[in-house]
């Protein structure tokens, strides 16, 4: 006895903790991470820079941290718009079908000096949900941002739109709903219209027509946003080299021409946009299968188009090496910038006065804000009240200010992150970046000084002076948005590398330890001798790995539960043709054949999200069945159903214990359990529309009931704990006390699940307690009286881990986020507390597929075990049942990690393929904890 519970002790643990230490390892490495603060910027932030801020009786006239230098802004969002639809086609090697189809930008950049076009660079990923909410913080979204906004689409950390409605400005939308879930209460106007038909290439950009010329005229806005979706539909259906996307492109053309029409006739002094400017740009590109999300040139690579209708008097800031200049089609020269689409939300901010997000890391870039023809008005600071310089000095004094502000709120922003987040940066790099604004801010000493002298006093070499500080801010902010990038965006191939390594060897070890159980247990492998054993063997690790070698598909892991049911089905197929081999177990093996089709079926259920919100979790489920609501005797029987149910599962539970020997404490903990039992009939009454229970308390109809059955099963584990801890060494029989135990700890696990799970708690209990039992009894298929085989178990356990899985989908739930049903974190309270429903949610997540499932292993080995073996023997094989287990769960964690580190530039590997590989290595470390606990519970 005491060399199998050290043998298991060690064994489970070890595997643990190499799990723990390769899912820490992959994790580190590819779900980068970045805490929300839930901190704002706010107009008299900047008093506390070291830099010039508005002098107050400016402030009232739009100017927060600085002067805007634009009173409105148009932002048309071409979706997708690779940089190549917008660039002239000489840009490029070779010209293509869709190039220059864009002429109207063409015409504007070479003609005009205050339009350009520029190249610019998002970050991966490039869905256009994660790109809409770089392009509006000014940071670096990754897959898992932690804070208020977790679970919820809306934006709650500062951003953009939020500081131009704080301030005043009236922000119009109309097109892509997806601003609309971003940011449901900040447009005084929208226009919103469904982006998820990609087969739609009109609606919404109709839609944008429709509504964007008449607001042109109107002056009821500050900020108009129109997100047309064409181009990005036209790519996913037909891709880029396609007529649609030429058609599309052409058609975007001729609006453009209208719009920059429009706002040329109104921009004459005192026009509606005599100091409006235009915002054409893209908010990813798109590979040539139309495609996007991942981290290629074609995917990152975009454009901005930007037009002023206030002509600048001051020749722009861009140097000529930042311009790659090159003659168009029709032999005019254009020069393209580029930007990077981390300092959008910064510039704009800029151009319109409005303080820039508190978790911005872009900077104001210098060729978008000159192009507004913005000026630093010198006599308007507060340390000087002396004559202005000249008007390129003054231009450039401006704008080092700003980058003054820009760094300083950057530093603000980076200092309160490594305060408050757990996962901030490293002291090295904290120390560079400290060390690179300490020097920026010491030459600002010096140059805000030449600001605030005469121009007659102040040096000749002024203008040098001036581009020094630009350059220590920009390399202040360069070296930020690389600390940033490193630590948000790139994957780190090597640690993942070394982790999914871990993995396999923690696989490795679950196969030398399951063959090392047969020499410690005297038992020989299922290859000597012909067995049919020998052939469930290998069907089994068939089933497994092509379950685990599924999720290398993304279509499979969508249909992930279908598949289980499907494997689950061939095995039952197996069995029941050996049955009539055999001549035995024909009804079990028919029985289970018939369950399938019915787990099939509520998988189907459990997946549509309105099955789980009114089916499972509401108290009116025939709404969801379809059931008219005249037909009372429908709605009754979907009513009464699981109360049946449960009084089925509670007699069940009370004859196998009752046939038992007397077992002490066992015994009593049942018997809570069964009390429990009596009680959730009368929590859903108190609930129900149709069965008012008038007599009860109002206490009872609330939270009461729900929180004694947490308190009971509280008591029941801590009886349980206590049993084991004073009745170890009385125990005759390893059998019969291994079941009853087992049956104690998953009926003081059951009460809680149930009332978690709702109404469909107790079918999903009698379906499991179905299915394990003709599991259990089809074992006999397997064994051979007269040739005990030590892998026989190998086909069971691979059922029972199938029937775990569809038990997890069949309860409406799926691998995301909002597969998760919250509302069961809040049965039995209405105030919220993180721990107790973090514990509530994983329960009602894992109930069913992990905690029931794992802790009911046992049985497969008291309820059919052959040869009656010393205690040893029989510890060692329930050692060897879970490492099986272990195992598969393994195998498919393993599998996870392989796939999301081949498609880490997927388009979905966001939406997909990250969320199945939390989901995943979350289960295989609780089912490590769950098969440590039970060896703990049952062998130790």
């Amino acid at each position: 006895m005491a060399v199998a519970a050290k043998w298991a002790f060690c064994a489970f643990l070890g595997i643990m903790l190499l799990h723990i230490f390769a899912i820490l390892l992959f994790t580190r490495g590819f779900l980068l991470t970045r805490s929300e603060l839930s901190q704002y910027s706010q107009c008299n932030d900047v008093d506390d820079s070291p830099c010039f801020s508005p002098p107050r009786d400016q402030t009232s006239n739009g100017s927060c941290w600085n002067k805007p230098v634009v009173d409105r802004l148009v932002i048309i969002v071409l979706d997708a718009i690779r940089f190549d639809f917008v660039a002239p086609s000489t840009f490029f090697a070779e010209k293509k079908p869709w190039m220059d189809k864009l002429q109207v930008l063409h015409e504007f950049a070479s003609q005009n000096r205050s339009s350009r076009i520029f190249k610019a660079i998002a970050d991966p990923p490039t869905t256009s949900l994660q790109r809409l909410k770089g392009l509006t913080t000014g940071g670096l979204p990754t897959f898992i941002d932690v804070g208020n906004s977790f679970g919820a689409p809306a934006i709650v950390e500062d951003n953009l739109i939020h500081q131009l409605v704080q301030n005043g400005k009236r922000v119009v939308m109309m097109g892509d709903d997806t601003w609309i879930q971003l940011f449901p209460h900040h447009f005084v106007t929208s226009y919103p219209f469904p982006s998820f038909n990609v087969k739609d290439l009109d609606t919404v950009d109709n839609g944008c027509i429709t509504n964007l010329f008449p607001a042109l005229y109107e002056d009821d806005w500050d900020v108009l946003i129109a997100h047309f979706l064409g181009v990005d539909h036209a790519g996913h259906i037909f891709g880029v080299d396609s007529t649609p996307m030429v058609e599309k492109l052409e058609q975007y053309n001729e609006i453009i021409r209208k719009v920059v029409g429009v706002l040329d006739s109104q921009s004459g002094p005192g026009g509606l946009h005599e100091n409006t400017m235009l915002i054409v740009m893209g908010d990813h590109g798109q590979t040539l299968n139309g495609d996007h999300g991942g981290g290629t040139a074609e995917e990152v690579e975009t454009a901005i188009f930007a037009l002023s209708s206030k002509k600048p008097s001051t020749p722009l800031l861009a140097t000529p090496d930042g311009s790659s200049c090159q003659l168009d089609t029709h032999g005019k020269r254009i020069c393209i910038n580029t930007i990077q689409q981390l300092d959008f939300a910064a510039t704009v901010s800029a151009l319109l006065g409005v303080p820039f997000p508190f978790g911005s890391i872009g900077r104001v870039n210098s060729e978008l804000f000159s192009l507004a023809g913005g000026t630093w008005n010198q006599e308007s600071s507060p340390t000087s009240n002396d004559q202005s310089p000249s008007e390129i000095d003054n231009s450039m004094q401006n704008y080092v200010n700003l980058l003054c502000i820009n760094s300083w709120q950057v530093k603000k922003y980076i200092d309160v992150y490594s305060s408050l987040s757990l996962i901030g940066f490293s002291e090295q790099d904290l120390l560079h970046v400290s060390k690179l604004y300490s020097e920026a801010q010491e030459l600002w000493s010096i140059t805000s000084k030449n600001f605030s002298l005469d121009k007659t006093q102040r040096p000749f070499a002024s203008l040098p002076l001036i581009k020094r500080q630009l350059d220590a801010y920009s390399v202040f902010l360069e070296s930020v948005a690389d600390l940033a990038r490193s630590n948000w965006t790139e994957f780190n191939l090597k640690m993942m590398g070394v982790g999914f390594c871990i993995m396999l060897s923690s696989l490795f070890l679950h196969v030398y330890l399951i063959g090392r159980l047969n020499k410690l247990s005297g038992l020989h492998s299922c290859s000597s001798g012909y067995s049919i054993g020998l052939f469930g063997v290998t069907f089994a690790c068939v089933i497994v790995l092509i379950r685990a070698s599924s999720f290398l598909s993304n279509s499979f892991i969508l249909e992930e539960g279908r598949v289980a049911t499907f494997l689950l089905a061939t095995t039952v197929i197996f069995q029941l043709r050996c049955a009539l081999m055999k001549k035995m177990m024909f009804l079990e093996a028919l029985v289970l054949c018939l369950l399938v089709p019915f787990l099939r079926i509520s998988i189907e259920l459990g997946q549509l999200k309105q099955a789980v919100n009114s089916l499972f979790l509401k108290v009116d489920p025939s709404q969801s069945l379809g059931i008219d609501n005249d037909s009372q005797f429908w709605m009754y029987v979907a009513e009464v159903l699981p109360t049946l149910a449960l009084i089925l599962v509670a007699y069940l539970l009370y004859k196998n214990i009752a046939v038992c020997p007397s077992q002490g404490i066992w015994k009593y903990v049942v018997a809570g359990t069964l009390f429990n039992y009596m009680l959730i009939p009368f929590h859903w009454a108190s609930d129900s529309s149709l069965l008012i229970m008038q007599k009860l308390p109002d206490g009872v109809k609330g939270n009461l009931i729900p929180r004694v059955t947490y308190a009971a099963g509280l008591l029941q584990l801590s009886l349980l704990t206590i049993g084991q801890l004073a009745f170890r060494k009385r125990a005759s029989n390893s059998e019969e006390t291994t079941f009853v135990k087992s049956l104690a700890l998953l009926s003081a696990w059951s009460s809680t699940i149930i009332i978690l799970s709702g109404k469909q708690g107790p079918l999903v209990v009698l379906t499991l307690l179905i299915g394990g039992w003709c599991i259990i009894r089809l074992l006999a298929l397997e064994q051979d009286a007269k040739n005990d085989c030590s892998l026989s178990y190998a086909l069971a356990v691979t059922q029972w881990s199938l029937l775990a899985v569809c038990m997890f989908f069949s309860t409406g739930h799926w691998c995301a986020f909002d597969g998760l049903r919250y509302a069961a974190a809040f049965i039995g309270f209405d105030e919220f507390n993180l721990t107790r429903q973090a514990i509530l949610l994983t329960i009602d997540t894992f109930g069913f597929s992990h905690i029931l499932p794992i802790f009911g292993l046992p049985f497969l080995v008291t309820c059919y075990y052959s040869l009656k073996q010393n205690k040893q023997v029989f510890n060692l094989r329930l050692c060897q049942v879970y490492l099986m287990y272990g195992f598969i769960t393994a195998l498919t964690a393993t599998f996870t990690m392989l796939c999301v580190a081949i498609q880490r530039r997927h388009l979905m590997v966001w939406g997909l393929f990250a969320p199945k590989f939390v989901f995943d290595v979350v289960g295989l470390l609780l089912c490590d904890v769950l098969i440590f606990l039970s060896a703990l519970y049952y062998i130790a």
